[in-house]
């Protein structure tokens, strides 16, 4: 009997991804280029500590990471969050786990979209945004419907001409500062910056910043369709956090030198006028395809696999309508959830098209919401149940994780906790007629 089977569960998704696809999945998810998109906005609210904003949120990823790497050991099935909360703690805090994530992950790949269509204004002005949305949601439902396989082999092209952009970027902008633009070397300044820092402001920026890191999460949606055993999940999501995370402050940090002294044109372009002072137009027209792609194909197909094989272990559990679980016959994938995502994020996408930062802190709300159950999960199953006595890693690292979220949540924008706690009431309504429509079913059935 399979370790899925010893839950209940058949072995429906093909089993076709090694580690090395895993880990490639995690850096495709987070995108090593990340930055790129969200650095004005960042560097706004951190008040130009922008790799300071990244380092706080590696260092409270990082101990989420531990916690997914706890859990998907524990428990190896698709699901993620909601799997693990549902199982390690309870089922009602297990539903809403799976709710909060759905709020990031439904969300992501219309942000994603918006990102792409905001890049590609200035290459191709009169375009407007919604072909480019039709475009990107056709052609990543249409990979992920043909199965993981194909969209391993996508995920690992456009990985490397992530890289190279990135590494391209780093050495002109060295380069640069080295002949004098900018701040004319790297400094401590954008670690530090005494005439400015304060805690809330570092964290406020944390909660736009975090948005770069959301993906590690979603190897563990790929549990079942891994076949590098138990610990495959859990050395891809460490890995892939560890190896983007040092990516992101390297780049923010050298990139915030050089903007010294600059004054952007906007704040969603102002990576883009970084990259011009670095290598001149050229650069900036390759950074600006490089997201379009990394943000477009590769990152948004990475996360409409993510969210449709949340729905689908959600639906298995009956917590969604059945017909979410189905998987197509010939390429075992979960092809209703996938086309239910896709239809949301181009509704998503139009909707929000203009308001792009809003759209990101609701994607963040949702995703270090469910975090928060996680490690209450961690610490409930491993500490209070199995009697654990490894207190490092199941009870100090749980436990920095629930601070430095907790906190970061604390001090995140007013709307977008309203809008997350619209998001919670929804679920609430729902999930009680779901427990009134199944009670009654089973008095029904009693009855008869």
């Amino acid at each position: 009997m399979s370790d899925l089977e010893g839950f209940g569960y058949r072995q429906e998704l093909r089993r076709a991804l090694g580690t090395r696809d895993l880990l490639v999945y995690g850096m495709i998810f987070m995108v090593p280029i990340a930055p790129f998109s969200v650095f004005g906005f960042v560097w706004h609210d951190a008040r130009g500590m922008v790799p300071l904003a990244y380092a706080v949120g590696l260092l409270g990823m990082f101990f989420t990471a531990m916690s997914y790497a706890a859990m998907s050991r524990a428990f190896p099935m698709a699901g993620s969050v909601y799997s693990y909360v549902h199982r390690g703690l309870h089922e009602v805090p297990g539903f809403f786990a799976g709710w909060m994530i759905l709020l990031d992950y439904i969300m992501v790949p219309a942000l994603l979209y918006i990102f792409s269509a905001v890049a590609l204004a200035p290459l191709l002005p009169n375009v407007p945004a919604w072909p480019w949305l039709i475009a990107f949601v056709v052609f990543n439902a249409v990979v992920n419907l043909l199965g993981v396989q194909l969209s391993a082999r996508v995920n690992l092209w456009m990985l490397a001409l992530e890289l190279l952009t990135l590494v391209l970027f780093i050495v002109l902008a060295l380069l640069a500062l080295h002949a004098g633009r900018g701040a004319g070397a790297l400094t401590l300044r954008p670690i530090y910056d005494p005439a400015v820092f304060s805690l809330a402001t570092v964290t406020g920026a944390t909660s736009i910043a975090v948005l770069s890191f959301l993906g590690f999460d979603g190897i563990s949606t790929l549990a079942e369709e891994s076949r590098g055993g138990l610990g495959s999940v859990a050395r891809a999501t460490v890995g892939a956090l560890l190896l983007v995370g040092v990516m992101f402050i390297a780049q923010t940090w050298i990139a915030t030198d050089l903007a010294r002294g600059m004054s952007f044109a906007s704040l969603e372009t102002a990576f883009y006028e970084i990259a011009e002072r670095a290598g001149g137009r050229w650069l900036r027209n390759l950074s600006l395809v490089s997201v379009v792609l990394a943000a477009g194909v590769a990152n948004a197909m990475a996360a409409q696999a993510a969210v449709s094989r949340v729905l689908y272990a959600m639906a298995r559990d009956r917590q969604l309508p059945a017909v979410l679980a189905r998987v197509h016959a010939r390429y075992q994938t979960p092809y209703v959830s996938t086309l239910v995502v896709a239809g949301i994020s181009m509704l998503v996408g139009l909707l929000f098209v203009t308001r792009v930062d809003d759209l990101s802190r609701i994607v963040n709300f949702g995703a270090l919401s469910g975090f928060v159950l996680l490690h209450l999960a961690v610490i409930a199953h491993f500490i209070v149940r199995a009697r654990s006595r490894n207190w490092l890693r199941h009870l100090l690292m749980p436990l920095g994780g629930l601070l430095v979220i907790g906190y970061v949540l604390y001090e995140m924008d007013r709307r977008a906790k309203l809008m997350g706690a619209a998001w919670i009431a929804v679920g609430a309504v729902y999930f009680v007629l779901l427990r009134m429509l199944g009670r009654r079913a089973r008095l029904e059935v009693e009855q008869r």
